[in-house]
């Protein structure tokens, strides 16, 4: 299974800001979407990820105001960034290994998601069910040797 097939079960809406966006009003537009996570493009360029482990570094260093911060200054700079021909184990491995609960999914420079720890967990669980009902179906029919 490829991030391609998690990402044609998710909504098309895709939610961003810019790095010089007040950071107020990115909590504000995460928790009114109730998202983990904004994908932060300068001029349609990705330049980081804002997710509430961000905010919550910012909070906790300015003793609980955001007063006058920006994305920018909080963003990770960093993120994990896969396409969507990447297999979704190798996913789960790349997120473990970074400590990623959200992954923007760029395809040639355009983004074309973002997958979350979540998305992966429900993937992989609706998979092993799928071939769970498989394998039962075949035992169950299993011919009998005379």
């Amino acid at each position: 299974m490829k991030i391609s097939d998690i990402l044609k079960t998710k909504s098309f809406a895709l939610f961003t800001t810019s790095p010089s966006a007040e950071l107020q009003g990115a909590i504000d537009l995460m928790a009114e979407k109730d998202m983990g996570s904004l994908v932060v493009l300068e001029n349609g360029t990705l330049v980081g990820m804002l997710t509430f482990r961000e905010v919550f570094k910012s909070l906790s260093f300015a003793r609980g105001s955001v007063q006058g911060a920006l994305v920018g200054d909080v963003m990770d700079k960093n993120p994990l960034i896969l396409n969507s021909e990447t297999d979704v184990n190798e996913t789960r491995q790349h997120m473990i290994e970074r400590h990623a609960r959200y992954v923007p999914i760029m395809d040639d420079g355009t983004l074309m998601g973002v997958v979350s720890f979540y998305d992966v967990a429900k993937s992989m669980l609706n998979a092993q069910q799928l071939e769970n009902q498989m394998l039962k179906a075949y035992i169950r029919d299993w011919p009998v040797e005379n």
